[in-house]
């Protein structure tokens, strides 16, 4: 797959060992767009690095357990996903925004011993390397229902969407932008990070969203958190 101006055809393209943004609720998904707005230094430093090397970030959540912990090391999530650096602009107070474009998943590994900043981890891409096979899975998808439930949603929270774009988009890339658009909380984008294929994490959402709306329905609550 190309990301900016690199190409990955197989694992062997990626390096072992990435440097990552631990960030509850951020989810990036191979071939979407994540912007990040970068303020703490040892993140500033971790986008200088990437800059300077193979622009290569790594995101993952802290682990279900580690929610709430405030401290400079939580646990991590077992699986992240790599994004390449493909946009970078300097505000002028102190801050960087960037865009991730990402490219596989990973299993995290053993977290480096560094004398930087940021954190290190060893990475294996080796479970998710159907991640680099752009539609991989397309046709396994549910697409008529993943947009039913897309329209239940939509008309549930009087919202509208671009039926024409929806319509026209790729398979892959609908599924994913919409789990990443989705407002649900950290669980429910780590399962669908996780999720073994398109057509499982594509089943996830649906699910997700059923159940969010049986909930709407029953006690006026809102979207899972």
């Amino acid at each position: 797959m190309q990301a900016g101006n690199a190409i990955y055809d197989t694992i062997a393209d990626l390096p072992p060992v990435l440097p990552v943004f631990p960030l509850s609720g951020a989810l990036l998904l191979p071939r979407t767009q994540l912007p990040l707005n970068i303020f703490e230094q040892r993140y500033l430093d971790m986008v200088d690095n990437a800059l300077s090397g193979n622009r290569l970030i790594g995101m993952v959540q802290p682990a279900s357990e580690a929610m709430g912990d405030e401290s400079e090391t939580p646990s991590l999530a077992n699986v992240g996903c790599v994004g390449r650096l493909t946009s970078f602009q300097e505000t002028g107070d102190g801050r960087y925004l960037i865009t991730l474009q990402g490219i596989t998943r990973f299993a995290l590994g053993k977290e480096m011993r560094t004398y930087s900043a940021f954190r290190e981890v060893e990475c294996d891409f080796a479970p998710f390397s159907g991640d680099l096979k752009c539609g991989d899975g397309e046709d396994d998808v549910d697409r008529n229902g993943l947009l039913k439930t897309l329209r239940d949603y939509l008309d549930a929270n009087n919202l509208e969407a671009d039926w024409q774009s929806v319509s026209e988009a790729e398979t892959e890339v609908l599924v994913n932008a919409l789990c990443m658009m989705c407002p649900y909380g950290p669980q429910e984008k780590q399962a669908l990070l996780e999720a073994r294929d398109l057509k499982t994490r594509a089943e996830t959402l649906i699910a997700i969203t059923e159940m969010d709306l049986a909930r709407s329905q029953n006690d006026g609550g809102s979207t899972l958190q």
